[in-house]
């Protein structure tokens, strides 16, 4: 796991800086504090922050072929590298290491840019053909790890493993994308390919780059998706058996490490469920760590800990309390641009505590996308059961109306807050969607925004990333088009990038073995009736697991891994609250109405209203806009 940036000039003549290169990749030492090398080449530099975890002796990058022609910089891990090895040993392929990066130089020579058709695991890497005079980029399949790029005006093109890495180049532009503020202000995060600056942008998951001396534009290609091609299903007993197989496979494969190993359990399905396929016969104890809150409302660690006492794993556990919020600052440094998701101060603290006794920890994220595990499928569809019903000439005037006619409720039992699903009825699908899981719902941006920014816009929504994500999804039933949309934008724009970043801003590495792609598809082309049936999320996954599993880790109400904000913004916090929100440096900014901000702390602070959700999210861009301000 490691850290890598590039400068390349497109036009093949200049010479690279190497101070510039040197910032880009010192810039991101904590993915790497092992070892850290650049190389450069007329026209070329790579850098390279290493953290040890396979072939610790000899696995150094950059790293070249024989004739050293051909040049990588990685980033992830092959788990398929020994058989890809064997197999290209077998073409006359000669190595020098013992490593999985060699594994995918030699696969380039060997397939060129097909050979990512032929790795299993997680990786963004970038290769330099001298021969072909072709840069290559790509990204794994579901976006475990990420990768950042610019094509600059003066023809270099730069790319590197975080946002702060590219944006040490001076001559990268720091001026704001006003559809990226209106994307952040609608999912809590900025969804590729964009990012908050104009000309900086992500590589999609499951895309590549193929950029040769003389290219004038920058083209991503998809490479692989999500297929949500029908298995052959048996009885619904004979599906949970193969599905069991296919984890514990998973979870194995991703066992593979010359360092100490861990994982991370929550107390829910997911991680228990990765921990107990960990913890099989014979396996050596587990390394198990977890965060709890000093709010019981909040807290599973009891939970936890009845799995780590089920399969007699070295359990470590931590309580967050109000003072973390100290580390809202640290965020916005390891995350480069708005992120709202405030889970993301527990996933900072568990990784934290994870690296105090491992390198390498497991953890259970993709099973809730996979196996329609979040209440808000369960909503969608209960939703799609009524406009199912209902001619559109009907439907959109009657609820529509309601909708707008019903009182927001958020005080009240959640019976009566029916004004949302009034207003996702009203809309298709993909609309009522998005408008169900919005931190601010199109009514509250069009308050949120002043006239000036709106103008800015050009009405351009938020809601076009989903819609166009589900022009292209390969089914036509109706939860696997919502399953196909959150694996193109929440998975790698909100939870994969959580974990990435605070991961490695304490240099342990996170596996995911329920987004191994080869599991994904198979659970990808099981019927929706058997993930999500009668009411259950998960349906398939957690009675494959009963025999593994109590009754309560299973069938349990779900958590989530949250914290207490709401008594927060009215208690400790209250004054940054307010000195953020209604202080001068939004205001001067021209983006947002300041008597609706005004209105959001005061309803808060009164109880009329619950805007912890909205008032975090503005939070996280004041003080993204305050480290800008300092850059």
């Amino acid at each position: 796991m490691c850290g890598i940036v590039g400068i390349f000039d497109t036009q093949g003549q200049r010479d690279i800086d190497r101070a510039a290169l040197h910032r880009m990749n010192e810039s991101q030492h904590h993915r790497g504090p092992d070892e850290g090398e650049l190389y450069l080449e007329k026209a070329l530099g790579m850098g390279h922050r290493r953290l040890s975890v396979i072939d610790l002796a000899t696995g150094q990058q950059p790293l070249f072929n024989a004739d050293r022609s051909v040049v990588i910089v990685y980033n992830g891990e092959t788990y398929n590298y020994r058989e890809l090895m064997a197999e290209l040993k077998g073409m006359g392929y000669q190595f020098q290491t013992k490593s999985d990066t060699e594994v995918v130089l030699h696969a380039w020579e060997a397939w060129g840019p097909d050979c990512v058709h032929r790795l299993r695991g997680m990786f963004a890497f970038a290769i330099w053909d001298r021969n072909q005079q072709t840069l290559f980029l790509a990204r794994d399949h579901i976006g475990v790890k990420p990768m950042f790029y610019s094509l600059l005006p003066t023809g270099y093109f730069v790319f590197g493993s975080e946002l702060k890495s590219i944006m040490t180049h001076p001559e990268l532009s720091r001026e704001l994308n006003p559809q990226a503020i209106e994307d952040y202000f609608a999912y809590g995060y900025i969804p590729e390919p964009k990012t908050i600056f104009n000309g900086a942008f992500k590589l999609q998951p499951g895309h590549r780059i193929v950029l040769k001396v003389g290219d004038t534009q920058v083209t991503q290609e998809r490479w692989w998706d999500l297929p949500f091609k029908p298995v052959q299903a048996g009885s619904e007993a004979d599906i949970g058996r193969e599905l069991l197989e296919r984890v514990q496979e998973s979870v194995r494969s991703q066992m593979v490490a010359e360092v100490p190993l861990g994982a991370f359990l929550s107390g829910g399905v997911d991680s228990s469920a990765v921990v107990a396929m960990m913890a099989q016969k014979d396996a050596p104890s587990v390394n198990t760590c977890s965060i709890g809150f000093d709010n019981p409302q909040f807290d599973e660690t009891a939970y936890a800990n009845q799995v780590a006492q089920q399969y007699g794993t070295r359990h470590h556990a931590q309580i967050v309390s109000e003072s973390d919020y100290s580390l809202v600052d640290e965020l916005v440094h390891l995350y480069d641009e708005p992120y709202a998701d405030s889970s993301a101060i527990p996933t900072y603290r568990v990784c934290q505590l994870a690296r105090q006794r491992v390198t390498v920890s497991l953890s259970g994220d993709g099973g809730d996308e996979s196996f329609a595990g979040y209440r808000r499928y369960r909503m969608a569809m209960a939703e799609h059961s009524v406009r199912d019903r209902i001619p559109a000439s009907l439907r959109k005037p009657v609820f529509g109306t309601l909708g707008k006619l019903y009182p927001k409720a958020d005080w009240a039992p959640r019976v009566f807050r029916a004004k949302t699903t009034f207003e996702a009825i009203a809309r298709d699908l993909v609309e009522g969607y998005f408008h169900g899981v919005s931190i601010m719902p199109d009514r509250m941006r069009a308050q949120l925004f002043s006239d000036g920014f709106k103008a800015r816009l050009q009405g351009y929504s938020a809601s076009s990333v989903m819609l166009e994500h589900a022009k292209h999804a390969p089914t036509d039933d109706p939860l696997s088009i919502l399953q196909y949309v959150d694996f193109k934008t929440y998975l790698p724009g909100d939870i994969l990038t959580k974990v990435d970043r605070a991961s490695m801003a304490h240099s342990l590495e996170v596996r995911v073995p329920l987004l191994d792609h080869t599991f994904v598809e198979w659970v990808s082309g099981l019927p929706s009736s058997i993930k999500l049936k009668g009411g259950e999320g998960k349906y398939i996954f957690k009675k494959s697991l009963e025999g593994h599993l109590s009754h309560d880790i299973l069938y349990r109400k779900k958590m989530g891994f949250s914290i207490p904000l709401a008594a927060w913004l009215r208690g400790p916090l209250q004054q940054r609250m307010r000195d953020a929100l209604l202080g001068p440096l939004l205001a001067d900014t021209g983006i947002f109405n300041q008597g609706f901000l005004q209105e959001l702390v005061e309803h808060h602070l009164s109880g009329r209203r619950d805007n912890a959700a909205f008032i975090w999210t503005l939070l996280m861009f004041e003080a993204f806009l305050r480290k800008e301000m300092a850059a």
